[in-house]
């Protein structure tokens, strides 16, 4: 299938609001349903490791959600929010974290009318904030952001920040969602939305995992708020946003050993397929020729349906890498990635996908409908039927993929 001839209204289902959880359950209690050779079964997300072959090599998202939502008083009445999007002028979101005294932000910025030409300010005794709006751009602002004491923006958005919930939670955010709405491995700071699929493990699920051999390895994928833009027009015109991806050389190194081993692949979240296929592909770049600013790699949105480039195997992609990394003397580095995974795209790497249940209509549908085919709806129905809780704090499922449904 080509990207072009992809309808989004096929993706479409009636999700009714009470479905949408607003609370999460404690993490291992969320129901799980698994999908495996077009069956399907329950059960719950404590119980995961009996799901699972013994030599899965299970990748995880570890990035970091910042408390990136500022509200400023306006007046006694009203406040003014400023959303933290992304870094301006090509810093990277791992250097943004570590910046001292100010910084110049892409933000949203709800309430922009009432903003006049004056600065905003937020006291917090110790720490004072202040926000200047810069210029206004295509869907967001440049703004500058400052404080005081001798805390980098990070710690900063820690203390002056709200937790940054999914705009179809719809309530406000409260002290227990910075823990919630956080994952328990959570390390390096700088999403602004949280990797889902992995706020349902905790300690006791890790320790059934390592008594059954089943090994844990994490990346980074910054999410951005762009996940959650919907498909407003047709899906070929859909301009994805791009999230930042750290990769490291021994993550590359166990990955490779993990395919020569023939152990399947299973991802815990879609940003962590992603971010995955993200490396195939730079792989693919790389041996075509490809000469890289270091400061400035990014994956194209539709290079998944491209035909110009050489595929090659998973294996071959990843000693492409590993080389690229003896080749430039890096233990690291960072990307950027548009890639859209839809119908029609063939997974090079994946075996499974541990994932939560998406809003209609969304990117992330075209990503399951890539891993269950039409299967999708008899799996989304059942959910349903059976009363699954949706979306960030709701239940999940469990997908595993033989690469003939797409």
């Amino acid at each position: 299938m080509s990207y072009r001839d992809i309808d989004i209204e096929e993706f479409n289902y009636s999700l009714p609001e009470e479905r949408i959880a607003a609370y999460p359950l404690a993490r291992g209690e969320s129901k799980l349903l698994i999908y495996k050779d077009g069956k399907i079964s329950q059960s719950q997300y404590k119980y995961i490791a009996e799901a699972l072959p013994e030599n899965t090599w299970m990748v995880f998202n570890e990035t970091k959600v910042v408390q990136a939502r500022l509200l400023f008083p306006k007046n006694e009445n009203s406040l003014i929010e400023v959303f933290c999007l992304e870094p301006y002028g090509g810093l990277s979101i791992e250097q943004a974290m570590q910046m001292q005294g100010s910084i110049e932000y892409l933000c949203l910025v709800g309430g922009a009318r009432k903003w006049k030409d004056h600065d905003l300010y937020i006291d917090l005794g110790s720490v004072k904030l202040k926000a200047e709006k810069l210029e206004r751009l295509d869907s967001s602002f440049r703004i500058r952001l400052s404080w005081t004491g001798d805390i980098n923006f990070a710690e900063m958005l820690e203390l002056a920040g709200k937790t940054p919930l999914p705009p179809y939670i719809k309530r406000a955010a409260e002290e227990t969602d910075k823990t919630t709405y956080q994952t328990s491995y959570a390390r390096k700071m700088g999403s602004v939305a949280a990797p889902t699929a992995g706020l349902h493990f905790n300690d006791a699920i890790f320790n059934d995992l390592d008594q059954k051999g089943i090994a844990r390895n994490f990346l980074t994928l910054h999410v951005g708020a762009g996940t959650f833009k919907p498909v407003s027009s047709s899906v070929a015109e859909h301009e994805m946003h791009a999230e930042e991806v750290f990769m490291e050389a021994n993550f590359i190194r166990s990955m490779h050993k993990a395919l020569l081993e023939a152990k399947p692949i299973i991802c815990v979240g879609t940003t962590s397929l992603r971010a995955i296929e993200s490396m195939y592909w730079l792989a693919c770049m790389l041996k075509g020729g490809k000469h890289w600013d270091l400061d400035n790699m990014i994956i194209p949105q539709w290079i998944g349906f491209d035909q110009s480039f050489k595929a090659l195997s998973p294996i071959d992609a990843l000693e492409v890498l590993l080389n690229f990394f003896e080749d430039q003397a890096k233990d690291w580095l960072s990307f950027k990635t548009q890639i859209i995974i839809a119908p029609g795209y063939q997974h090079r790497i994946i075996k499974g996908l541990v994932t939560n249940f998406h809003q209609p209509k969304s990117t992330l549908m075209l990503l399951i409908a890539s891993i269950l085919g039409d299967d999708w709806q008899k799996v989304y129905q059942y959910a349903l039927d059976n009363d699954f809780r949706f979306l960030s704090y709701g239940d999940g499922c469990l997908l595993n993929y033989d690469g003939t449904n797409a």
